[in-house]
């Protein structure tokens, strides 16, 4: 018999599944972000930026050192941690969620996303063994897969950043998203619903 947890991550895994949901993702993100405007509450505005902001400026900091399936990624937060984009992204999501002040919600979205995040790091794990062979492995055995590490040997590897990188993986147009999608979000909140 299978734990819940084994089925859960089984629902995570399940390729219809998954298919079903990148289809869907941008309807799902537009319905989601409509919730949130109702449940908002003023009071919360600011704490929620301040995190979505924070998770973006991983997000920004990951993009201008990754250079996808072309060289392993070991530069920026990908030396001291083998997924920041994905806990970029928590946050930045986890701010709209803040924005409601609603805590089942918050634990919720934790719980889903920690179930997201660690089946889908696992899949692209096996396919960059096959990408890289032994240098991936090295990478994996000496950067932790989430909780960064606190041996920093270079800063300047940590430190690094690349314009070019940041313009090839449409950086400039995730921040522009997340800052007009907060400016209609104050707009809407402290103008319209007031």
């Amino acid at each position: 018999m299978t734990s819940p947890f084994q089925r859960i991550h089984d629902m995570f895994n399940n390729e219809k599944t998954r298919k079903i949901l990148v289809k869907a993702r941008i309807p799902i993100a537009l319905l989601f972000v409509i919730f949130i405007i109702f449940q908002i509450k003023k009071e919360y505005f600011f704490y929620g930026m301040i995190i979505s902001f924070f998770g973006e400026f991983i997000q920004v900091w990951c993009f201008s050192s990754l250079d996808k399936q072309k060289t392993i990624a070991i530069r920026g937060l990908y030396s001291i941690t083998r997924n920041p984009m994905y806990l970029g992204r928590y946050f930045l999501i986890l701010g709209g969620i803040v924005l409601t002040g609603n805590i089942p919600l918050i634990i919720i979205y934790t719980l889903f996303y920690y179930f997201y995040m660690v089946n889908r790091v696992k899949r692209e794990e096996k396919t960059l063994k096959k990408i890289f062979g032994d240098d991936y492995i090295n990478y994996l055995n000496q950067v932790n897969r989430f909780f960064p590490t606190l041996k920093i040997t270079n800063f300047k590897t940590l430190f690094f950043f690349r314009w070019k990188l940041f313009f090839q993986n449409n950086s400039h147009i995730n921040i522009l998203s997340v800052i007009i999608t907060y400016a209609i979000i104050y707009y809407i909140i402290f103008n319209v619903i007031g």
